[in-house]
């Protein structure tokens, strides 16, 4: 299993938006990590991004939570220019299959050892 973290990890204070992409990874994946490395730098760009966190198994099931301040700030990244490119090119090329999800998270709270 690999996974990584983009931005604080939560718990993040409510109302917030979680964008759940969950997929199915096919195909060689030629360019995809470079594809992703670059959308992780343009999302932490986005005005009321909070973080992400990703996972994935060696058989292609990958999980990717983005965390947003607003549903201004999802329309913002689901619109970004070179994210779209990136999203055709998921359907044409990376995915056998994907599914996406955005919930309004009301409470959120974590643990930290220490």
């Amino acid at each position: 299993m690999s996974d990584h973290v983009t931005g604080p990890v939560g718990p993040f204070e409510p109302p917030c938006y979680a964008v759940v992409f969950t997929s199915v990874r096919g195909g060689d994946g030629q360019g995809y990590d470079e594809t992703a490395e670059c959308l992780d730098e343009l999302v932490a760009a986005v005005p009321g991004f909070l973080g992400m966190e990703s996972a994935g198994s060696p058989g292609g099931l990958g999980i990717t939570v983005g965390y947003f301040r607003d549903e201004e700030a999802i329309k913002a990244w689901r619109s970004d220019p070179e994210h779209r490119v990136a999203q055709r090119r998921g359907r044409a090329e990376w995915y056998e299959s994907y599914v996406l999800h955005i919930a309004k998270v009301e409470r959120s709270h974590g643990f930290v050892r220490g």
